[in-house]
């Protein structure tokens, strides 16, 4: 019979969690915060250019190109990263799915005339070097937390234990 550990007290937030669900989480999250950021003046700059679908102008951190549906896109992928977060394998299908996603995205970034109106999400060169290490680790985590090994310590219990 396999055992886990778990922590006595019920206010740790990886308590019973596996770490899929923790990573899509720590990813989640991460995407709530740069939906947020670019939409922060200072932060974004150029940030009067910033338009729903324009491609040129706003840049976050001045240096990922971004517009408003760049940004909604950010919080709507971190919005299910954690919603997704709560079962093990969803979480996992979030790490698979996005990773493939951004690694397409990748590939439309790099096929398409950045001055386009084919660019209607603020692509540029940062972006696409960005999507591929973001596709890359998201694709490599959903694969390697293939098992629901649950992150806990404390009394051991059996997994899928109450």
């Amino acid at each position: 019979m396999t055992t886990v550990s778990q922590r006595s007290d019920t206010g740790s937030w990886m308590q019973d969690r596996s770490r899929a669900q923790i990573a899509s989480l720590i990813v989640g999250i991460a995407f709530i915060a740069v939906g947020i950021l670019g939409f922060i003046p200072g932060i974004t700059t150029n940030y009067d250019s910033l338009g729903f679908v324009d491609q040129h102008g706003a840049k976050l951190l001045g240096v990922f190109e971004v517009n408003a549906l760049h940004n909604i896109l950010h919080l709507a992928l971190g919005i299910a990263g954690v919603a997704l977060a709560s079962r093990h394998d969803t979480a996992r299908m979030y790490l698979v799915v996005g990773g493939i996603v951004y690694l397409v995205l990748l590939v439309y970034g790099v096929l398409i005339d950045m001055s386009s109106s084919a660019n209607f999400a603020a692509l540029n060169t940062a972006d696409n070097w960005l999507h591929l290490a973001l596709g890359a680790v998201m694709l490599l985590l959903g694969m390697a937390l293939w098992r629901d090994e649950r992150v806990t310590t404390g009394e051991t219990r059996p997994l899928g234990a109450r």
